[in-house]
């Protein structure tokens, strides 16, 4: 029996790390027949769910972030490394051809073992500021795929570096915009998890434009946890809003959405310039070297975007976040152009281009194989 070509994505936690790499797995898989894919992770809830539903494999992996206190470093040694040997094994004993590392600390154990075990090592970076999983990891890949320009700098060692654009899922790129109906939509996104200073704050922020908000529809999503409270606040305010924990249609919505108030993670930004969809920006402040920051400001010098950065006094976000939307609820001249400069921000082809240079490496290393048994 020919052995199936095995590609493993290792990484995830959250949609910024994950769908990236769901992305570019769907354009493999129509591509190459027969090919096999495991998504290698942390064994979260949302990974294994988001992974079934696509028809993926999926391995949990013992491992753990870098610890904030010196009690936990134990720990997060024991379990890392059990995760680096599970990973060492599943390489071997699944034949696994290639590792296609997503960021994160769930992206390690894999990543390791393949630069380990002699594997294609291919890494994907969301963020203008390289997270500290590529960085650690960069010095043993074959490849780095960026999704900013700005990345490479921030990356030592030989390793080949492909600006190619943050991997979208097709489906995010199927709709044709529609923002000409009667009522204009705003759309709140915290990302996978949700955001507790945006949940807290954007229904207050809405309350202090209330005037300017006839006529618009608002659709929040909060994240599972804080589904119940940002409802019970909205109904406070009076003001009226759908409330959803997670938007399993979110390519429809973003496609409806005339503004986008949201963080600025490196997947979020490219799923809106594939929607064309202008919005503000909230960094979350406390992102490791301020990355989702850097990524915003990328965005909002071309005009795509206006930028709010989360002030000192957390409950002083509602301020700054109403005086960003004052103006643009108002100009649909302003909107537009803003959607313009967001829909040049878009690489709708980074998926197929990560795509193709994954499966020549693989390719490539095969051929290598094969001429050195050879020989």
């Amino acid at each position: 029996m020919k052995h199936r070509t095995h590609i493993v994505f290792s990484g995830g936690g959250t949609g910024g790390h994950l769908f990236p790499g769901l992305a570019v797995a769907e354009r493999l898989c129509e591509e190459i027949a027969h090919l096999r894919v495991t998504f290698a992770g942390s064994g979260k809830a949302f990974e294994q769910q988001q992974v079934a539903a696509a028809g993926y494999e999926y391995l949990a992996l013992p491992c753990r972030p870098l610890p904030a206190k010196a009690r936990d470093a134990v720990p997060f040694f024991v379990e890392n490394l059990a995760g680096y040997f599970a990973a060492r094994r599943f390489l071997r004993e699944e034949r696994v051809n290639a590792v296609v590392g997503l960021g994160g600390y769930a992206s390690v154990p894999m990543g390791r073992a393949a630069a380990r075990c002699n594997r294609p090592l291919i890494l994907l970076e969301q963020n203008a500021i390289p997270g500290r999983a590529t960085r650690w990891l960069a010095k043993k890949a074959d490849l780095i795929c960026t999704s900013f320009a700005e990345t490479e700098e921030h990356l030592s060692g030989r390793c080949t570096v492909r600006l190619t654009g943050n991997p979208v899922r097709r489906n995010f790129l199927a709709f044709q915009a529609n923002r000409d109906a009667a009522a204009p939509q705003i759309l709140v996104l915290g990302g996978s998890g949700g955001a507790r200073s945006i949940n807290e704050n954007l229904p207050r922020a809405f309350h202090k434009l209330r005037d300017r908000l006839k006529g618009w529809n608002i659709v929040h999503q909060s994240g599972e946890a804080d589904a119940k409270a940002v409802q019970s606040l909205y109904d406070k305010l009076a003001i009226e809003a759908t409330v959803l924990p997670f938007l399993e249609d979110l390519p429809r919505r973003l496609q409806q959405a005339d503004l986008v108030v949201c963080r600025a993670g490196g997947t979020t930004l490219a799923e809106l310039a594939a929607a064309g969809v202008p919005a503000v920006l909230v960094p979350y402040p406390r992102a490791k070297d301020a990355h989702q920051l850097k990524n915003a400001l990328v965005y909002a010098r071309t005009g795509a975007a206006s930028l709010v950065e989360e002030p000192a006094a957390p409950d002083r976000l509602d301020d700054a976040v109403a005086e960003s939307l004052q103006s643009l609820l108002a100009e649909g001249d302003k909107r537009r152009e803003m959607s313009a400069a967001m829909a040049r921000m878009a690489l709708p082809h980074a998926a197929a281009d990560v795509a193709d240079l994954v499966w020549s490496l693989v390719c490539s290393c095969a051929w290598s194989a094969k001429a050195e048994m050879a020989a």
